[in-house]
């Protein structure tokens, strides 16, 4: 398993090595022992999968504020994505900065998104599925989102001009307006 840095040294991009044969392939996805050697220690609590019909679909920048904020390990099932963390914790060195990863089912890459993070993606394919390990169960109560569009964050979607959307992303806050949740309280034990 490949495990590296990205702009943003607490979101990681990590590579499960695949063995492939005349059938298909089989890959490790998750390993606590890997995971472990790299200094990642998470309790992954729920498991989630998503369907987007169409391509352009975008869903976030959502986030869960403590005391059930979600780390996130995101893969793509089937068809592509680019998948964007976005560093809410105030305080941080990386403060508003984000980060994106064209996740597909072929590349097989997957992005670790810490608690404290804002994350969204954007599908490139008709039909793409994305699965992902949450640290916390899902809590209505705690839930919310910023404006996919801020100009403040500026994110690269390579999106349509237009696209698909939820009414809680269309009426999320701008970051300006928004007020963090999120505390920095130094590097995680894998940067």
């Amino acid at each position: 398993m490949e495990i590296a840095p990205t702009a943003i040294p607490a979101v990681l991009r990590i590579v499960p090595r695949r063995h492939g044969d005349a059938r298909g392939f089989f890959a490790e996805t998750w390993s606590a022992r890997a995971f472990e050697a790299a200094g990642i220690v998470l309790d992954w609590v729920q498991d989630n999968h998503s369907l987007s019909a169409a391509a352009g679909t975008l869903r976030g920048l959502h986030y869960q504020a403590p005391p059930s904020a979600q780390a996130k390990l995101v893969r793509c099932g089937r068809g592509a994505l680019l998948d964007v963390a976005v560093d809410a914790r105030a305080g941080s060195p990386t403060f508003g900065r984000w980060v994106a990863e064209r996740l597909t089912a072929g590349n097989g890459a997957q992005l670790l998104v810490p608690e404290g993070f804002l994350h969204g993606f954007v599908t490139l394919e008709p039909g793409t599925e994305i699965v992902y390990k949450c640290s916390a169960p899902y809590d209505a109560a705690a839930d919310g989102a910023v404006r996919w569009d801020d100009p403040d964050l500026a994110i690269g979607w390579g999106a349509a001009a237009d696209p698909v959307l939820s009414e809680k992303d269309r009426r999320a806050p701008r970051w300006a307006e928004w007020e963090s949740p999120f505390r920095y309280e130094g590097p995680l034990p894998w940067e």
